[in-house]
């Protein structure tokens, strides 16, 4: 069998597509691998050239790829498209990375640390806590109404929503409702304070690290908290306030 010089590796969650080709282009094998077989794989093969798109997962397998000696590259996924030469399959997304990844035009995208993946998790938590905060604000509103109760717009009269929810002395809620929407106010209080702390180390981090965006910086933690490294200790309800606006 000649030499592999090239590998093309179409990345899933179970079940992979890897495509090989010689020195001068030529396929040498095209076959699908499970997951667990993967490392194993290129643990077996001479050092080469490897790329996969940079899609979910990929900077965790060119991580472990490369330290099996092999070189890595992550192409943009819409940098591979062109080089598709038939239906899209597994077989002909592999064999259009093999081919994308030896191209001297090509851009490729910088393989990531496990920290800085971390780093970004950090970063994007807030946010995601923030979308689900609203649906719960939305939802709480939205039960309440249909019992006659309504709040002027705006995370502040949250709080007042939630104060009738928790008086057990207020008739206008029965009791199944009451049981009902205190588990919505409690996960609202739990995901302010769930930001808050994420937003802390966001800051502290970005005081030691100055690869991080800082508060001053970043578009939308300056929006929400201004230039200021500081953030006072507010209610629940203000911090909810500042970040789904």
């Amino acid at each position: 069998m000649k030499q592999v010089i090239t590998i093309g590796l179409d990345l899933a969650k179970h079940v992979f597509q890897v495509h090989g080709a010689d020195a001068e282009g030529s396929p040498v094998f095209n076959r699908k691998l499970r997951r667990s077989e993967v490392l194993r794989f290129f643990e077996k093969l001479p050092a080469c050239l490897v790329g996969m798109e940079a899609c979910g997962s990929a900077h965790y397998w060119a991580r472990e790829i490369a330290a099996l000696g092999h070189e890595v590259r992550l192409i943009p996924p819409a940098y591979v498209k062109p080089f598709v030469k038939r239906g899209k399959t597994d077989s002909a997304d592999a064999e259009a990375i093999s081919e994308a990844v030896t191209r001297k035009t090509m851009r490729f995208v910088p393989i990531k640390t496990a920290e800085q993946q971390a780093a970004a998790m950090v970063l994007k938590t807030p946010r995601s806590s923030s979308a689900a905060a609203n649906a719960m604000v939305n939802a709480l509103r939205a039960h309440l109404a249909e019992l006659g109760i309504i709040a002027t717009a705006g995370l502040a009269k949250v709080e007042a929503l939630v104060a009738i929810i928790r008086d057990e002395t207020d008739a206008r809620l029965p009791a199944a409702a009451r049981f009902a929407l205190m588990a919505i106010a409690d996960e609202i209080e739990a995901s302010a304070d769930q930001i808050e702390r994420l937003e802390r180390a966001i800051v502290a981090e970005a005081k030691h690290d100055e690869g991080h965006a800082s508060v001053d910086h970043d578009p939308w933690r300056r929006r929400h908290y201004g230039g200021d490294h500081a953030l006072p200790r507010l209610n629940c309800y203000r911090i909810l306030s500042r970040c789904l606006t």
